[in-house]
């Protein structure tokens, strides 16, 4: 398998945890204790269309001391959704998850309907060729903030 190019479709996690638009960033809150993940997509009228984070809770409800009961997820949510594709190539994700300085890679059909995550970690534990891919981008560049933990533990 090592000399196979590996794409999205082989690594993402399938039944993504969604939230519609509308609701309140309290049920968000819920539903990412209640399946203890980090994310939740962002779905209008069967699309997504954004993605919050739990960066986002501090930094656009908590910091700002917004109510969570009354503040719908499309005002805190990051948009546009950043997506790649199922047939995309693994080492191609990786690049544009580092060049956005992300760490989730939610994954789409062309018109929009939603396959899957892939996370920055996932694919470091995943591929020790990826590891090899992320030393690289992060020997031209310094890796965005956000992403230096993962980058520190699986690269150096």
């Amino acid at each position: 398998m090592s000399s196979l190019i590996l794409k999205v479709e082989d690594v993402m996690v399938e039944g993504v945890v969604t939230i519609d638009a509308d609701a309140t960033v309290m049920r968000a809150v819920r539903l990412m204790n209640e399946n203890e993940i980090g994310c939740l997509i962002v779905m209008r009228r069967g699309k997504a269309v954004g993605i919050v984070t739990e960066r986002d809770l501090l930094k656009r409800v908590i910091a700002k001391s917004k109510n969570p009961k009354k503040t719908q997820v499309r005002e805190i949510m990051t948009k546009p959704l950043i997506a790649g594709q199922p047939n995309m190539d693994l080492e191609d994700a990786t690049k544009l998850m580092f060049k956005m300085k992300i760490k989730k890679l939610p994954v789409v059909e062309s018109e929009g309907r939603l396959l899957g995550l892939i996370t920055l970690t996932d694919v470091a534990r995943f591929q020790p060729q990826m590891i090899r891919i992320l030393k690289k981008l992060s020997s031209r560049t310094a890796a965005p903030k956000r992403m230096q933990k993962v980058v520190d533990y699986y690269v150096v």
